[in-house]
């Protein structure tokens, strides 16, 4: 068994969506791993208090899916089975570009649209299932523990229940951070003399108003001809959007999007809001509603960096995942993506580490790797936000503003174009690939018309 376990004992900080992941490739080499998390969670818990934006519209897209699809063996076809359902991106999607509807036609990029909720729960359920798991919920982490040579060594906790427990301590092997936006690890390890630099933060000023609502069952007349109708924001042009997903349990997810402009929660407000788009899918189905969940509004949508992949001094046996590192404005899709990536890179490392049985080292090389990853995903999303200031946008955000309006005018009337942009927001394609010179070619020559 300790062949098969190098180690003994990992603790992750936080149950949410990235420490379950996290978790499940830690069990493979770990003979234990406790997840500590603040919330009352168990087994049958989908989104909750400590997870952010979890009650509004999610994309996992095709990378992530494929990730998941590796760790979790058969998760697609149980939420296909729930009614989540599984299509081509470009046959799928109802996609208002700001110089007009996408083409309709296959990109070989398969998806599948579901609730943050159900995703959750039914990892949360393979996770808990699996032995070498167990979960402390009602947790709060207050600190790391060190040994003398400086290696971490576990955490501090205290209970949270309904009598809350004096401070005790959860010895570990390896520590992971995935406690999200609110982690406290800067200010833990600054309280050990390492100095963190400040994180980097580019702000977004969006605001989104989300519902869930009934869907037509597809054996009924009337059922449209798409999952998904988006329109995107775009800077300056469009600063109003939204998504409209089918998912599970015949139900439509909403999101309203708005810069510097919140979509109302009430019934009138909200369905108003939608008849104000350009693409008149999302108000047709917000209009034909009978049963509605609450609507909910998010307005901390800021992208943030903690630049931990700098510090020079990074404690051994300590990694940080998900948004305890980078958070990226939800619009963009990326977030679910971008912490699977993180737990199949994590994979990698101790799958090289395993023969040795050394975790020496693996925390500040993990942090250095983990800061490439984040450099593409971080460029896009703050590139697209930057373009909403008036003036001093990077030349760099003003280049890719530029080639991607005209990629655009490119795109709605070349059905290969679109795929080839489809696969890069998708990350089954580098964004190089935007530039091959068929790619190149087409948008350096177009004529682009006025909108």
């Amino acid at each position: 068994m300790k062949t098969d376990r190098p180690w003994d004992k990992a603790v992750v900080i936080g149950g949410s969506y990235a420490g379950l992941v996290t978790a499940r490739v830690l069990a493979d080499f770990f003979s234990e791993v406790v997840v500590v998390e603040r919330d009352a969670v168990d087994e049958d818990t989908g989104a909750h208090a400590g997870a952010p934006q979890g009650y509004h519209a999610h994309a996992l897209l095709a990378k992530g899916g494929e990730i998941l699809e590796r760790l979790f063996p058969g998760l697609r076809e149980e939420l296909r089975a729930a009614g989540a359902p599984v299509f081509d991106y470009g046959e799928g999607i109802d996609f208002l570009l700001p110089v007009g509807l996408a083409p309709r036609d296959r990109t070989g990029v398969r998806v599948q649209t579901f609730t943050r909720d159900e995703l959750e729960r039914r990892l949360r359920r393979k996770v808990l299932a699996l032995p070498q798991v167990r979960l402390s919920p009602s947790t709060r982490c207050t600190g790391l523990t060190r040994d003398p040579s400086g290696r971490v060594s576990g955490v501090t906790c205290r209970s949270q229940g309904a009598e809350p427990s004096e401070p005790f301590e959860v010895a570990a092997d390896l520590v992971v951070d995935a406690s999200g936006r609110s982690s406290s690890l800067t200010d833990w390890l600054t309280a050990t003399g390492i100095s963190v630099p400040p994180k980097r933060t580019v702000k977004a000023k969006v605001t989104y108003t989300s519902m869930n609502f009934d869907r037509p069952e597809e054996s009924r007349s009337g059922q449209p001809d798409y999952y998904v109708a988006y329109q995107m924001l775009f800077a300056p042009s469009v600063p109003r959007a939204g998504v409209l997903l089918a998912v599970e349990r015949n139900r439509w997810t909403c999101s309203l999007f708005g810069f510097e402009d919140q979509p109302p929660t009430d019934d009138t407000g909200y369905l108003a809001f939608a008849e104000s788009l350009n693409n008149p899918r999302l108000a047709e189905q917000i209009g034909r509603r009978t049963v509605q969940e609450p609507t909910r509004r998010y307005t901390n949508a800021d992208n943030q960096w903690r630049l931990f992949h700098t510090v020079r001094d990074w404690p051994d046996r300590l990694i940080a995942v998900g948004d305890a590192v980078c958070v990226f404005n939800p619009v963009y899709g990326q977030g679910l993506t971008v912490a699977a990536l993180e737990a199949e890179l994590l994979q990698r490392m101790l799958n090289r580490r395993r023969a040795g049985g050394r975790l020496d080292g693996v925390g500040g090389a993990f942090q250095k790797k983990l800061g490439r990853l984040l450099l593409g995903p971080w460029t896009l999303s703050t590139n697209s936000d930057l373009m909403w200031a008036p003036e001093g946008q990077p030349l760099v955000a003003r280049f890719a503003h530029w080639y991607n309006t005209r990629l655009f005018h490119v795109a709605v009337k070349d059905a290969a174009v679109w795929a080839a942009f489809v696969r890069v927001v998708n990350m089954v394609a580098s964004p190089a690939s935007l530039f091959h010179p068929l790619v190149a070619f087409k948008v350096l020559t177009v004529t682009p018309r006025k909108t």
